[in-house]
């Protein structure tokens, strides 16, 4: 079994249920060897406080990386039935014994294209999926293997993992099992240089916690480099090969950088196809806007006509991610471009979705703030 330095029992009760699902044949993967029979995937220090919610710092194979599993509840979609989430999932119910690799692909293609929407390209996706579903890299997805990879592209995360998978600030999959996935591991985890344990978060007031966060953060060069990562990471999901996907989470805590002050996401949990949002929350009751809220910042407004949310989320990731940039960037700022850069962020964190023209603004506006950071920069060692 796989060593684990986290004291609860129940921390630790997931892996022996993935060796066990693994050791008669259920569930398959790229890391299940090294998990459950060479022992050479660790367990270190323990990051959540939830059995639901699990992640924890990890070596395989000498590497580090994260572990995670059972990151959220996901929605389970029946195909060929009306798409509404099951409250009880069942996990690695499907494929099952029987189902050809062909039909695999189709159910596979429906859980795309209704988490998706109908996009001209998602057979690419599919390959793409049975080539990552395929751990053990013999040309074949064994049922064990195709049990696993139906079980994680019902988590966000690991679908934008996949589709982003050759993108700078997306971290590296490094190996599954079952639902269990090692993700590569990023040095800093946070936008700010210092991390408390939580049981002493809970006792510092909000105003002085932030007080301290930009008393610890990098140098400004360092930080508008930071930045240019997370705007370039804005446009990787805006409009991406597979279509739009929305920041519903924009928080500092979502993102780190390694030592070269390159952007990495750090949780892409309620990172979140922009159709399947639509099908979350539109029809949903509300009394009130503040009704129609998906994750933190994904809003909608309430329609008082009919007590019903819209679909259409209000502000742009763009704009979330220069709100979260706007004090990072203003404090420290070189003189000669802070009126400019304190302009160009006021602009961006303005833009909302139903404006005339939003992708042409949005497009500017982000071209004119990577340019204004990089010109800065660009003659430093911090570039």
């Amino acid at each position: 079994m796989a060593r684990s330095l986290c004291p609860g029992a129940w921390l630790r009760k997931p892996c022996y249920l993935q060796c066990d699902k693994y050791k008669t044949g259920v569930i398959d993967g790229s890391a299940c060897n090294s998990l459950c029979v060479t022992e050479t995937l660790y367990f270190g220090k323990c990051l959540s406080t939830k059995p639901n919610n699990q992640m924890y710092l990890g070596i395989w194979d000498n590497l580090p990386g994260v572990v995670k599993c059972q990151m959220e509840q996901a929605l389970h979609l029946d195909f060929g039935t009306e798409l509404e989430p099951r409250k009880e999932i069942v996990l690695f119910d499907k494929p099952t014994r029987g189902t050809t690799v062909q039909k695999f692909k189709e159910m596979v293609y429906g859980l795309f294209k209704a988490k998706l929407g109908d996009q001209g390209n998602l057979s690419e996706l599919v390959n793409l999926i049975l080539t990552v579903a395929d751990g053990d890299k013999d040309g074949q997805v064994s049922l064990g293997e195709a049990k696993s990879a139906w079980a994680l592209l019902q988590l966000n995360e690991f679908l934008l993992m996949v589709i982003l998978q050759d993108k700078e600030h997306t971290p590296k999959l490094m190996g599954f099992c079952g639902d269990l996935y090692v993700m590569e591991s990023v040095e800093y985890t946070s936008l700010y240089g210092i991390s408390l344990p939580w049981v002493i978060e809970l006792f510092i007031p909000s105003g002085f916690r932030r007080s301290m966060d930009q008393l610890f953060t990098p140098s400004w060069p360092r930080k508008a480099k930071i930045a240019i990562g997370l705007l370039e990471f804005v446009e990787d999901v805006f409009h991406g090969p597979y279509g739009n996907f929305l920041m519903c989470d924009t928080s500092a805590k979502n993102l780190g950088y390694n030592d070269k002050y390159d952007l990495k996401m750090v949780d892409m949990r309620k990172i979140v196809p922009e159709t399947n949002l639509k099908e979350l929350i539109k029809d949903r009751h509300c009394e009130s806007d503040l009704d129609c809220v998906y994750g933190t910042d994904c809003r909608t407004s309430c329609d008082q006509s009919t007590m019903k949310c819209t679909s259409e989320v209000i502000q742009p990731n763009l704009a979330k991610a220069c709100q979260l940039l706007k004090d990072y960037l203003l404090r420290g700022a070189p003189s000669e471009i802070r009126e400019e850069l304190e302009k160009q962020l006021y602009s961006c964190i303005a833009l909302k979705v139903t404006a005339n023209q939003m992708e042409m603004e949005h497009s500017l506006i982000l071209n004119n703030l990577k340019t204004l950071l990089w010109k800065k920069i660009s003659y430093t060692n911090d570039s």
